[in-house]
């Protein structure tokens, strides 16, 4: 863990703005693929293994510009506070 959260902090935060809005709401038409898997979870019908797949691989840019935003806001103030 510590290896990733170090490749997250040295990571620039465009990368994964970049990523998230490029592969993360691709296709775009007729609507973002995350926004289609996300309803079929919601809906209790995302069975397929190609579906799930599908979310982890749209969602994963998603989850790490947030992990991004969080170590940026919470992690910095803990270490200007030591």
């Amino acid at each position: 863990m510590k290896h990733f959260f170090k490749y997250i902090d040295n990571t620039s935060i465009y990368l994964f703005l970049v990523a998230s809005l490029s592969l993360g709401l691709a296709p775009f038409v007729p609507m973002p693929h995350i926004v289609e898997k996300l309803m079929l979870l919601f809906s209790g019908s995302l069975t397929k293994g190609i579906d799930i797949f599908d979310l982890l691989f749209h969602g994963t840019p998603w989850l790490l510009l947030i992990t991004k935003i969080i170590r940026m806001l919470f992690y910095k103030k803990a270490v200007s506070q030591n």
